[in-house]
């Protein structure tokens, strides 16, 4: 397994990745696209969720391809965000085909960053204008850090941010993330910079310090934020052939990448979620070892870009939080 060329969710071909924020407003969406409908499944295991259309996405509904993804700020506010997405996809003419009308398919999830010091005080909710940004800025490089979903993102200790990162395996698949981190737990062992996810770090993509300790079993970790204040929600993406059931097992795999890269996860106070979705360009090569396979990279992968969402986040006048950088 290496990383791929971009070391992005992008490295999966025909996927880009369109980020809004505004900066007064401390807070932003992102939005994934594809050049044709892509095959999703979802698992949420954080108490505190906040989603939009991930009822459709069980394997025995009726729709069987989404048209994009909305990660958004703005906790319930933000889940407008997918209204500014579908009107864009309708201008292009992208949905699910009902008669003469295509109705666009767009799932979301969102995180509260509504404490996080920016102004909220608008006059007319701001996320479906940033969702129709976001999707109009849709390419295959993008930034990370204090951008787009994560730009508004905190966690226990350190400045939150939106994290990417991608696998080719040796069987030529390709998988990627992408993360907005804003977790109640902490990505770094107790008060130093050493990150959880160090073990599936490559090529020192997130400061190399590796993973030394110091461990304690009897440490009781504290909560900084209050209930429904946390969540980290996720895409991870592949261009083997799955369906919406595969990908619901991808989703679920994929979690233990926050497990591995923030403690706690998945807490009462945490709306912690998984989207997977697949391009679907490519055959399986074998339908027994090949799930195995992508479910270990989709939860690796997950966890170098939750790490890389911190890693990357970059100092603003106002933070509430130190940058994980020096």
């Amino acid at each position: 397994m290496r990383a791929g060329p971009r070391n992005l969710i992008t490295d999966v071909s025909g996927l880009r990745i369109g980020n809004a924020r505004d900066d007064d407003l401390r807070s932003g969406v992102t939005v994934l696209i594809a050049d044709a409908p892509m095959a999703c499944g979802v698992n949420v295991m954080g108490g505190a969720p906040g989603t939009r259309e991930t009822e459709l996405l069980a394997p025995d509904k009726m729709v069987q391809c989404v048209d994009a993804l909305v990660l958004s700020g703005g906790s319930t506010f933000g889940l407008a965000a997918c209204d500014g997405v579908s009107e864009g996809l309708r201008h292009m003419g992208r949905g699910f085909e009902i008669g003469p009308v295509r109705v666009p398919i767009v799932p979301g999830a969102i995180i509260f960053d509504l404490l996080n010091g920016g102004d909220k005080n608008w006059a007319q909710n701001p996320y479906p204008a940033l969702g129709r940004a976001a999707l109009d800025a849709a390419r295959t490089d993008f930034a990370l850090g204090s951008e787009g979903a994560g730009t508004g993102a905190l966690t226990h200790q350190w400045k939150g941010g939106l994290g990417s990162a991608s696998a080719v395996l040796d069987n030529g698949l390709t998988v990627g993330a992408i993360v907005a981190v804003n977790a109640l737990g902490s990505v770094t062992l107790g008060d130093t910079r050493q990150f959880w996810a160090a073990p599936w770090e490559l090529d020192r993509e997130f400061g190399g310090l590796g993973l030394d300790g110091p461990f304690d079993g009897t440490l009781e970790p504290r909560m900084t934020k209050r209930l429904g204040e946390a969540t980290t929600i996720a895409i991870v993406a592949t261009d083997a052939v799955m369906d919406k059931a595969a990908l619901t097992r991808l989703a679920t795999a994929a979690q233990d990448g926050m497990a591995r890269a923030i403690v706690p996860s998945h807490t009462p106070h945490d709306g912690d979620l998984v989207f997977a979705v697949s391009t679907g360009t490519k055959p399986m090569p074998d339908p027994l070892s090949t799930p195995f396979q992508l479910g270990h990279a989709a939860a690796s992968v997950l966890a170098r870009a939750i790490a890389r969402g911190v890693y990357s986040a970059t100092s603003r006048s106002g933070d509430l939080q130190p940058r994980w950088s020096a």
